[in-house]
């Protein structure tokens, strides 16, 4: 802990957060079966779950979050791996090589390759009722921060920001696409678990 962001830190925090996302399962998958397949649960389950795992025999940072990225694309089929997995592996190319610890700008750096990745497996952004709701406000809200904490902070309240505004959203992807204006008034479960590992980054960083 402290001003870093190090390797045992992001093994413990995965831990946490496969362990939130099984605790709140059947809460994630009855927010998208409103709008979607109702599997959001069980999907970030078994991503988060797969990418805890495959971080706890990490010896770097780099190659940790990338090995971690590939486990979560390969844990199950669906967007919610191939998005999660493509943030994961991004994460780790913004990376140095052989790092076990990165400051405020060096995890800001990371997280930002992190998002560009993502954007290459899909068109959504702000607006369009996705996870990007979360992910974008969240990893634009770290930029200037002056310690890990902080970040970690800002990024969450924009992240938490982000998918409440999804409420009143038409969705423009996916399954909830073809309910029209039958979208609105629901949260997207994508931008909400996000945001709810987001919370938990911070909460227990």
């Amino acid at each position: 802990m402290g001003e870093y962001f190090d390797l045992d830190t992001a093994k413990r925090l995965f831990a946490a957060a496969a362990e939130m996302t099984s605790e709140r399962e059947s809460e994630f998958s009855k927010l998208d079966a409103a709008t979607g397949d109702g599997d959001h649960g069980t999907a970030i389950k078994a991503a988060i779950a797969a990418a805890s795992s495959s971080l706890a025999l990490a010896a770097d940072l780099k190659n940790g979050f990338v090995d971690a990225g590939f486990a979560t694309m390969s844990a199950a089929s669906g967007s919610t791996s191939t998005l999660w997995g493509a943030f994961l592996m991004g994460f780790g190319d913004g990376v140095k090589d052989g790092a076990l610890h990165l400051d405020a700008s060096e995890l800001c750096a990371a997280f930002e390759s992190a998002l560009s990745n993502v954007r290459m497996q899909t068109k959504a952004s702000v607006g369009d009722k996705t996870l990007m709701d979360a992910l974008i406000p969240a990893v634009e809200a770290m930029k200037g921060a002056s310690d890990v904490k902080s970040l970690l902070k800002s990024a969450a309240a924009a992240a938490k920001s982000g998918a409440e505004a999804t409420v009143s959203m038409r969705a423009k992807f996916g399954r909830a696409h073809n309910l029209g204006d039958k979208s609105i008034g629901h949260a997207d479960a994508g931008a909400t678990s996000a945001a709810a590992i987001l919370e938990l980054f911070a909460d227990k960083f």
